[in-house]
């Protein structure tokens, strides 16, 4: 379109660009149709689709979208061309799903692994860094679960499809608080009489010079 022909003033061309009126109607009933393909092709690829989505999954959710938008809106392109492209797409995720459950070292190439963030009331700050994770997101998704301090966890992992799976410790067990500073509620805290918790890692200490896991300094009080 020429930069003459762009008029504030052309309501056809801004409410229905340069095709008749008469599209839309066809564009309501490509929508329809191109719906319920999509419709089908989600149930083929089963219940994964419409939970947390693994990388793989992911990729194919943002393709279905591009693939169904051009047969909606494009007059010159036909909704046949759509469909088959999103059954091969379909097809796709459905091949690589069966070739995770043949062979293991596929699945954990194309799904990926469960890391490991916390173990018995530590957190593993190599995995943090590889996975680009902050100590405050992680203190987030443990308070979510009611969970003030870090000696109440024995393990975290950080699943495949980006889930947190958290398994608390049985029974009390001292470990660094993870309350803000600057909440007043830290104060009522019970305090260990021996145990200093590194701020970097968690892991627990008799003294505050030096964290023995990752050489951290900086030591607050554990809490029970």
């Amino acid at each position: 379109m020429k930069k003459e022909e762009i008029k504030l003033t052309d309501i056809q061309r801004i409410l229905f660009g340069e095709t008749p009126g008469a599209f839309m109607v066809e564009v309501f009933i490509r929508t329809i149709i191109v719906y319920l393909a999509l419709l089908v092709a989600l149930k083929l690829l089963g219940k994964r689709m419409t939970g947390q989505l693994t990388i793989t999954e992911m990729a194919v959710m943002i393709t279905l979208g591009a693939i169904v938008s051009v047969p909606m809106q494009i007059p010159d392109r036909g909704i046949l061309q759509g469909i088959i492209i999103l059954l091969l797409a379909v097809a796709f995720l459905r091949g690589l799903n069966y070739l995770s459950y043949k062979k293991q070292a596929a699945e954990t190439l194309i799904q990926g692994k469960a890391d490991l963030l916390v173990s018995d009331g530590v957190i593993d700050l190599g995995t943090l860094e590889k996975l680009n994770i902050s100590r405050q997101q992680l203190y987030s998704k443990l308070r979510n679960k009611k969970i003030f301090n870090l000696g109440q966890v024995d393990r975290v992992y950080l699943e495949a499809c980006g889930i947190f799976s958290i398994y608390e410790h049985r029974g009390k067990r001292a470990g660094l608080s993870l309350y803000p500073l600057r909440d007043l509620r830290l104060s009522d805290q019970q305090y260990h009489e021996s145990s200093f918790a590194c701020c970097s890692c968690g892991k627990l200490s008799s003294t505050d010079d030096r964290c023995e896991n990752c050489d951290g300094t900086e030591f607050i009080k554990a809490i029970i």
